[in-house]
């Protein structure tokens, strides 16, 4: 994140500079008014990061990925940590003692230390935007702003948690059918190197003409030995255009949108998103976080660059002066049992209850689908199992029926 210089007087009148990191100098002049520090200039910073934070950024490259079990022990102790009356600064020292994971024990170092440069938490932890979400570090501004920086960690630490059990629902739903796709595929690469040459060499000695499916067969089995390194650097560089299609704006978007169409797995995925949908939004409402900067957050919490676009579209409408009712019904991204919720809940003044309650509808459809999946896929994976099984058989045993038969018959 950049970092900026600026200038500026306290509340007293103090003259006070110093540095602060934000997205644009815009961020920069609100961070510093939240801190009741009136700016008199902000200036981008040529002053490179501490050696600290890039000595944590290179180890990145060789230490694993800290993921969401990291965060929810953080969240927990952090909650249990302040809701005991331990400094913050402390908390985060011991923390990071504790820390099982190097880099994760590394960047809450590196947090302490700004902490103790007179930086705010949200402020450190921004520098870390791979680690930390958006959303958490926004939760923890208005938790920094109300005083109430322990509830927003126990929010964090339930909607960690709750993330972490939808995965591996979906995780366990799926571990069946990719075992078993990658099971034929091994066996496809087996059967074309190894097994099929050698019925191909008996065959040739008999010089005569072999049927079609036997012929399909052989052909396959040619190509993968002849120019199995042909299809390697074609697979790789496959995957090389397909990874930066994805990682473009526009393929992003038309492949995140592909994915909720998709047979038997698109309808899981969109119940999947619109319940982690639900659930941010209502735990950024709870904390304070205003309607339409709490829209902006939770279209990137979904990760699904075409639901982002029709989250976006509604913050527009409600920009405009539109409820969140009618802009939630133009998006036609939910069911009418959910507008009906956030429609008792705008009249109320419930939205944050009414939220989880479709996020729960949400999560039990997808653990109802998810324990339905398995039904569904299998006789698909059966009988793709049965096609490979016929193939090998019309064209390896009817050839050797033939030659069994013409020897009879001599």
């Amino acid at each position: 994140m950049p970092q900026f210089e600026y200038a500026g007087k306290s509340a007293q009148g103090e003259p006070i500079k110093g540095f602060i990191e934000a997205a644009s100098q815009q961020g920069a002049a609100q961070a510093l008014l939240s801190k009741k520090i009136v700016p008199l200039t902000i200036q981008e910073s040529k002053k490179q990061s501490s050696s600290s934070g890039l000595n944590v950024d290179v180890s990145a490259w060789f230490e694993s990925k800290v993921g969401i079990d990291e965060m929810i022990i953080f969240s927990r102790q952090m909650y249990s940590l302040l809701k005991a009356g331990i400094p913050i600064i402390r908390a985060i020292r011991g923390l990071s003692e504790n820390a099982s994971h190097k880099r994760f024990q590394a960047v809450l170092k590196d947090i302490a230390e700004q902490l103790e440069q007179g930086r705010s938490l949200s402020s450190a932890m921004s520098k870390y935007e791979n680690i930390f979400s958006r959303l958490s570090i926004s939760v923890v501004v208005v938790g920094e702003n109300t005083g109430k920086l322990d509830d927003v960690f126990l929010q964090l630490a339930l909607y960690f948690e709750r993330e972490q059990e939808t995965r591996k629902r979906i995780k366990s739903a799926l571990r069946y059918p990719t075992f078993v796709i990658i099971a034929l595929v091994i066996a496809m690469f087996i059967l074309n190197l190894f097994v099929v040459p050698v019925f191909t060499q008996m065959f040739a000695r008999f010089n005569t003409e072999l049927p079609l499916m036997t012929r399909i067969l052989i052909g396959t089995s040619d190509l993968f030995v002849n120019y199995w390194w042909v299809m390697l650097v074609a697979l790789v560089g496959g995957i090389i255009v397909v990874k930066q299609y994805l990682d473009s704006t526009n393929g992003r978007l038309k492949w995140d949108k592909f994915k909720l169409k998709l047979p038997i797995v698109g309808g899981i995925i969109e119940r999947s998103l619109l319940s982690r949908y639900s659930r941010s939004f209502s735990m950024i409402l709870r904390a304070g976080v205003p309607l339409t900067s709490g829209l902006s957050l939770t279209a990137d919490a979904v990760d699904n660059a075409y639901m982002r676009t029709r989250i976006i579209e509604m913050r527009k409408g409600i920009e405009k002066g539109e409820s969140l009712l009618r802009v939630s019904k133009s998006s036609e991204l939910f069911s009418n049992l959910v507008l009906q919720m956030v429609a008792v809940g705008e009249e109320t003044g419930r939205l944050e209850p009414l939220l989880d309650e479709s996020a729960d509808y949400y999560e039990r459809e997808v653990d109802f689908d998810l324990k339905s999946l398995t039904a569904k896929i299998e006789p698909i994976l059966i009988g793709f199992v049965a096609v490979m099984v016929l193939v090998l058989a019309l064209g390896i045993f009817t050839p050797m029926w033939d030659m069994m038969s013409a020897v009879k018959g001599g």
